[in-house]
């Protein structure tokens, strides 16, 4: 059973297994700080301490975002916010804009449903949803992370 899955990560390049271990531990450290911390303090525990960036040829916000997806199955409770931290953490370091999103929407049975997504140049990197972000209305755009 664990054998398909540890085939398929050696088969990758050495670029995108470095980029998918990075990936598993970002959002697995963002579930754990989630369950501990306030957001705004996991956030900037996430967020690169230096605003050295290192632009990567094999990083690009594609590669991050398909990263952060194959992630997410295996982190328990790896949702959205999670993997928005993640990816936000992950295009910082690899020199990519970020725009951190959530949005919110009231359910037929009148309650509120969050949703986190992360922009990067205008493209959608993580938090797609089969139904769409459209029936979703977007807080204010978060603030850049303070570091």
């Amino acid at each position: 059973m664990i054998a398909r899955p540890f085939h398929q990560f050696l088969r990758l390049s050495p670029n995108d297994r470095s980029l998918l271990t990075r990936s598993v531990v970002l959002v697995a450290g963002a579930r754990l700080a989630l369950w501990v911390l306030p957001f705004n303090v996991a956030r900037r525990l996430l967020t690169p301490a230096t605003t050295r960036r290192s632009p990567s040829p094999s990083a690009t916000t594609e590669r991050i975002g398909w990263a952060v997806s194959v992630a997410k199955h295996f982190v328990p409770k790896g949702n959205c916010l999670p993997q928005a931290l993640a990816a936000e953490s992950l295009l910082l370091r690899f020199g990519h804009s970020v725009e951190f999103r959530i949005g919110v929407l009231k359910t037929d049975r009148d309650r509120l449903e969050a949703h986190a997504w992360v922009v990067s140049g205008g493209r959608l990197v993580v938090g797609d949803l089969t139904q769409g972000l459209s029936a979703y209305s977007p807080l204010p755009p978060l603030p850049g992370p303070k570091v």
